[in-house]
């Protein structure tokens, strides 16, 4: 029995109770969820329904548990419901019905783990956006891991999900990139406020050649278009695909700035100041006024901001999740309040994550810049240091608003201390086991011939218990925004694992010349439903699950 079809014994029982009793049904919940306790004495799982139910029907807690533990106990698989002090019911399964999870696992295979929690959702998902002034860095390498891995989590919880990168080919710091590969082409060193770096020099070279007489209008063009194609292969070669790279040039050029400033005109929160024109966002707690058209005629970048936020709901996105650098903190707040200044609910439209710096460090120093991008540590140079599945494990693998540093020995040893090691050496146990038994003859047989109640050792009981988890870890992960829940959980899982394997008495592979029974075939069920959760979880990370290592 899986802890969702417990939950919902736990939620029929309530319903049993609650007619039995003349109670209003109205105050049950539409659902409800049960728990691993902390102690594995007070049971398998723990429900806390009297507590939340007691009092919308005027009953002590005590005395709707007692109630809702004798029709819970009723229940197929169910062996057992106990009482505790403030009214929680700690639940046990018999074996059995634990022990079949290992088939529900097996049989779902991919789908293990998805669920319909956030359908109906239609989500907007920008990460990266560097500007295509230089390569993608270390920071923007973060985003990558941390995005792709929240669009894979959104994905598997039912929610529609586009992925965005925001290129930014319009302002003053495109003009800065043109001069600095014109000034390279000639000779001359980058302008004192440009862009430096083997990357610059070889990209001025290439427009040369094709260009030898553009102007900087040329290189403008062709630079932003060479470093674009650039990014983009950097990131496929991460492993990171977008479904839109959406280009600000495109918002000027077809009059969307235009559109967004009549719309907010609309809305009553325009208006003009020392020859400016000015959006009200103080009305919507931003701690100072933007400003939208300079005096000059000129649009700002906020102008661009409020445009694409637009753009982005008239596509029919509900809610607009934007993942952004330490440096842009200060961005919450005004965003927040452009929302509301076109009328929406920003708690409802809008989600910013901002996340910290990363460092690469090797033997136990900061690597500090690239040879190619002069200034930063590039994705390459990560990738090139660890290999792609440990850049994306290890940064996945932290709540965004926690620094990291990336220590490459740790990151590229091949022990158990090595996080993205260890998991994938189950991955690749697993595998191994299900090898060595087909070349021993030992099968999982049909599935009707499956016998979940052998499956009665306290390792084999703790490594069902951990699979059942990872449905729940998922829909966390994908609420709260925060990949790195599955991270932590696999590793958990691969310890549970391995102590179920170094287990004697959990051998799964016969000795000898020992007749292959049920028992053997029960176990290689739950070998293979630990290689399932293991590999729909790396899957999630973006990270691959190793059949040999």
């Amino acid at each position: 029995m899986t802890p969702a079809k417990l939950a919902e014994a736990v939620l029929a029982a309530a319903r049993e109770l609650f007619a039995e009793r003349g109670l209003d049904p109205a105050a049950l919940p539409a659902s409800t969820t049960v728990e691993r306790p902390r102690n594995p004495e007070h049971g398998d799982y723990a429900s806390t329904i009297a507590f939340q139910l007691a009092k919308k029907v005027g009953f002590q807690p005590r005395e709707l548990a007692a109630g809702l533990a004798e029709h819970l106990g009723r229940t197929p698989g169910v062996k057992s419901v106990e009482i505790a002090a403030a009214g929680f019911l700690n639940i046990r399964l018999d074996t059995a019905s634990a022990g079949e999870l290992a088939r529900v696992v097996v049989q779902a295979g991919w789908e293990y783990g998805h669920s319909d929690r956030l359908a109906g959702q239609r989500i907007n998902l920008e990460f990266v956006s560097a500007n295509p002034t230089g390569p993608v860095h270390i920071g923007g390498a973060r985003w990558a891991a941390l995005g792709d891995a929240l669009a894979r989590l959104l994905r598997a919880s039912g929610a529609e999900v586009g992925t965005e990168y925001y290129v930014n080919d319009a302002g003053a710091q495109i003009d800065r990139f043109a001069r600095s590969l014109h000034a390279a082409a000639q000779g001359r060193p980058a302008p004192a406020d440009g862009y430096a770096g083997e990357y610059i020099v070889q990209i001025a070279d290439g427009i040369k050649q094709e260009h030898p007489d553009g102007d900087e209008a040329v290189f403008r063009a062709e630079g932003v278009a060479r470093m674009l194609a650039e990014i983009r292969s950097s990131l496929a070669g991460f492993g990171v695909p977008f479904d839109l790279f959406f280009r600000e040039s495109d918002l000027h050029s077809r009059g969307a700035l235009d559109t967004a400033l009549a719309r907010l005109r609309e809305q009553g929160h325009v208006y003009q100041a020392d020859g400016a024109t000015w959006l009200r966002t103080t009305d919507f707690g931003d701690d100072k006024d933007r400003v939208l058209r300079k005096s000059d005629g000129e649009w700002t970048y906020f102008a661009a901001d409020c445009a694409y936020y637009l753009d982005k709901r008239e596509r029919g996105y509900d809610r607009l999740v934007m993942l952004l650098g330490a440096d842009h903190h200060g961005y919450i707040g005004r965003m927040r309040a452009m929302a509301a200044c076109f009328g929406d609910d920003p708690r409802r439209t809008l989600e910013i994550l901002i996340g910290q710096l990363v460092h690469l460090v090797k033997d136990g120093e900061p690597l500090r810049m690239s040879k190619r991008a002069g200034t930063v540590v590039t994705i390459e140079d990560l990738v090139e240091s660890i290999g792609v599945d440990a850049a994306r494990y290890a940064l996945a693998r932290f709540s965004s608003d926690s620094p990291i540093d990336i220590d490459v020995d740790l990151w590229t040893r091949s022990t158990r201390d090595n996080p993205v090691y260890y998991v994938q050496y189950v991955a690749a146990r697993t595998a191994s086991v299900a090898r060595n038994a087909a070349d021993v003859g030992l099968t999982r047989g049909e599935a009707g011939d499956f016998r979940p109640e052998l499956l009665g050792h306290e390792k084999e009981q703790d490594l069902l218990k951990a699979l059942g988890d990872y449905p729940a870890i998922v829909a966390a992960a994908a609420e709260l925004r925060e990949p790195h829940r599955v991270a932590r959980y696999l590793e958990d899982l691969s310890g549970t694992y391995h102590r179920f394997y170094d287990e004697p008495a959990c051998r799964i592979l016969p000795r000898g010349d020992e007749v292959i029974g049920d028992l053997h075939r029960a176990r290689l069920w739950l070998n293979d439903a630990t290689r399932t959760v293991i590999a729909n979880g790396l899957d999630l990370m973006g990270v691959s699950a190793p059949e040999r290592m």
